[in-house]
């Protein structure tokens, strides 16, 4: 049945001012874990639509959806068959068409998910370059090969892919196909032109929907080196240096950012793009966000950053110091859908990478954290919220195996295959089904001590993590100067200690394990852990930030 839906809601506006993203604060809902509007266990949009106004209040300007396409679901919706229709399990497009109605009349903005680098393999083009075989035009809007070897029973290529295992696999017709991810997930020919075309018109579809802008999965990977050529020996795993692989980052895909752009102009209400793009140096990642490209990119090198003062110091001047020449803000993130929450990752002194997944010190990670959170705030750009990080989830560390269901999970060798420990579902209440995330359980098992962690505990507790969030939030849209701007003062500190000024603000923050005295900069605002101080001396206690009015 054709669902026909009315001229989109506009877009939050704020008179006179441009460039809302600049500084915005944008909150990252993974849907099938945020709320479950149907008791069905599974998150949907009925359920994010009810939780709005939790955004509004928590104080975020932007809600980023990941995706909810239609899929079968063999990478939790990464893997996309139609990009203008709604997965049933998460609703239809009347219940996005909602959503991103009662978001805007919030004062909220929507980005949603795109996925360019690949479809399903389930999407009906490849479907029928399938069922049409060898010489089908649909094979060229895809990778497909004939293999190596007498009888071509070896892959094209010796590239890896990312999930691990070959990244190719043979059809039963002798060809074979490229696929960086999962075998499910064959990668577009975007030197095509049918695949330019029909992502311009997806863009459009969306656009047309109302939503604000798009962000955009595996940005670094759409063009692949002429003629697909073996990497060899070369690390695949690890970029060094200013290396870059025939299959990422390739300076071909700025062109389709550039014809992206373009569209996005054809629009009204400042719609913005937002690269997920892993590259080797902030440098490069500076390319996507030049004036006639993206909007922004995700600093991925400041989410891998450990905990310590100095090394926080170098990657903070080096990313400002990169995006300074585009004119583009710099992106500040501590967590996402496919890496260890930050409240684990802290959590143990000796090991503070990006996929930690041992429990450790849950108090020591917790409050790094919550330090972590206001120094990332008080940063010049934009900063993203995962879900639950609000709240100080940890990661879930001990799921059995027979409930996880990351894909690379299951394969040899390739990413940790550990992402379902940050996707386990929120909890609302501190009792009830699923804590209340809905009515009908949980996709996937929840502690049980979610229920003190739950936004019902934390509510109007002036020592909780929510409330040092809201708090934060709240300052920071007082103070024009948190957000603004593209560098910052750094002032003198002891080792271990990192202070800087902006515009009537400082921000102290102590990275070490102990506490320690620094003259009283100015008048306190807000801080992770209480503070005392007395005539001109400040103690700050370890592993704390604190924000102070100059």
């Amino acid at each position: 049945m054709t669902q026909h839906l009315a001229a989109p809601a506009a877009a939050p506006t704020t008179g006179t001012h441009t460039g809302w993203w600049r500084d915005a604060v944008i909150y990252q809902v993974y849907p099938r874990s945020f709320a479950d509007g149907n008791g069905d266990g599974m998150g949907d949009l009925e359920g994010v639509r009810g939780r709005l106004p939790y955004l509004r209040d928590l104080g975020v300007d932007a809600v980023w959806l990941s995706p909810f396409y239609a899929s079968p679901q063999a990478d939790a919706g990464y893997d996309v068959a139609d990009y203008r229709a709604i997965d049933p399990m998460f609703g239809n497009l009347l219940d996005a068409d909602a959503l991103i109605r009662e978001a805007h009349e919030l004062g909220l903005r929507i980005i949603v998910d795109l996925v360019p680098n690949h479809s399903s393999d389930q999407h009906e083009w490849f479907q029928r370059a399938l069922r049409e075989g060898p010489g089908s035009p649909l094979r060229e809007r895809y990778h497909f090969r004939p293999g190596k070897g007498e009888n071509g029973e070896l892959p094209p290529n010796d590239w890896e892919s990312i999930f691990g295992g070959p990244a190719w696999t043979r059809t039963e017709d002798g060809d074979w196909y490229l696929h960086l991810f999962a075998p499910e997930q064959p990668d577009f020919n975007w030197d095509h032109p049918a695949v330019r075309d029909e992502f311009r018109s997806i863009l459009r579809f969306w656009l047309d929907m109302g939503v604000d802008g798009f962000r955009v999965d595996v940005a670094h990977g759409l063009v692949k080196a002429e003629g697909l050529p073996d990497i060899g020996a070369h690390d695949q795993l690890k970029l060094l240096g200013n290396d870059v692989m025939p299959f990422f980052d390739q300076d071909g895909v700025h062109e389709i950012y550039r014809s992206w752009r373009q569209v996005l102009s054809e629009y009204d209400g400042e719609r913005v793009l937002v690269a997920e793009a892993w590259t080797p140096t902030v440098e490069r990642t500076a390319n996507y966000v030049r004036p006639d490209e993206m909007h922004q990119a995700f600093n991925f090198q400041y989410l891998g950053t450990h905990w310590d003062a100095a090394e926080l110091r170098r990657v903070i001047d080096a990313s400002l110091a990169a995006m300074r020449p585009v004119g583009a803000p710099t992106t500040w993130v501590l967590s996402n859908h496919d890496v260890t929450r930050h409240a684990t990752r802290f959590a143990n002194p000796a090991g503070l990478g990006t996929q930690l997944r041992t429990p450790g010190d849950r108090e020591l990670g917790l409050r790094r954290a919550r330090a972590a959170t206001l120094l990332m705030l008080a940063l010049p750009g934009s900063a993203y919220v995962y879900q639950g990080e609000e709240l100080g989830l940890p990661d879930v560390t001990d799921l059995p195996d027979e409930v996880r269901q990351d894909p690379s999970f299951f394969r040899a060798t390739g990413q940790d295959g550990f992402r379902d420990g940050c996707r386990v579902p929120i909890p609302w209440t501190v009792e009830g089904s699923s804590y209340g995330f809905g009515s009908g359980g949980s996709w996937l098992p929840q502690p049980a001590t979610w229920g003190a962690l739950s936004v019902e505990a934390q509510a109007g507790d002036p020592g909780s993590t929510l409330e040092l969030y809201r708090s934060a939030l709240a300052v920071r849209r007082e103070r024009p100067e948190l957000g603004a701007g593209e560098d910052v003062q750094w002032l003198e500190a002891p080792e271990g200690v990192l202070s800087f000024r902006r515009d009537g603000f400082v921000c102290t923050a102590n990275t070490t394990g102990r506490a320690i005295s620094v003259p009283l900069p100015g008048r306190f605002l807000l801080s992770n852990e209480p503070v005392s101080h007395g005539e001109g001396i400040v103690e700050l206690p370890a592993d704390t930030t604190v924000w102070w009015s100059v």
